[in-house]
């Protein structure tokens, strides 16, 4: 697969549909040609210890933010007929198609393939987290859960072994 776009979201608490924050990093040919980073205004909107303490992210952080469709508005037509890729990707598809049905926008049914699936097929690791998994693959993963770094990672394993 050379055509793909990497994705991943993090969310302000353990509701799928308070995502926080959305990168994305766009592939064409096998290599990186754009990516896009916005924190977003997540519903609902508070933030439990948890989540904060895996991504550092705040409501200080996200109080001015834009809402998921304003966000989405900018995604769209950057990622239009392309797959998208995630790291364990039930957890981003699920959160994509949560805040589609909670901000009731019709859901384009994108095709999303997993990168944490397909390396526990073909990489031998202690463990498939993506750190591990991105290293392995050749890419120094300094920011995690950070969503464009987690999606820059998600892309260069992609390249690597889809």
């Amino acid at each position: 697969m050379k055509n793909f776009v990497a994705i991943d979201f993090e969310t302000a608490n353990h509701y799928r549909t308070s995502v926080c924050s959305v990168g994305i990093v766009i592939v064409k040919e096998g290599e990186i040609v754009d990516s896009f980073y916005s924190l977003i205004k997540p519903t609902p909107n508070f933030y439990n210890y948890r989540c904060q303490k895996i991504h550092g992210l705040s409501a200080e952080d996200t109080d001015d933010a834009p809402s998921f469709p304003e966000v989405w508005a900018q995604i769209a037509p950057k990622i239009e007929g392309l797959p998208l890729v995630a790291h364990n990707s039930p957890f981003d598809e699920n959160c994509l198609k949560s805040i589609f049905a909670k901000c009731e926008m019709n859901y384009p049914n994108y095709t999303f393939y997993d990168t944490l699936r397909v390396s526990k097929r073909v990489l031998k690791l202690e463990n498939y987290q993506l750190q591990t998994v991105a290293a392995e693959c050749g890419y120094n993963l300094e920011n995690h859960h950070h969503a464009l770094a987690d999606a820059e990672a998600c892309a260069k394993i992609a390249i690597k072994i889809l």
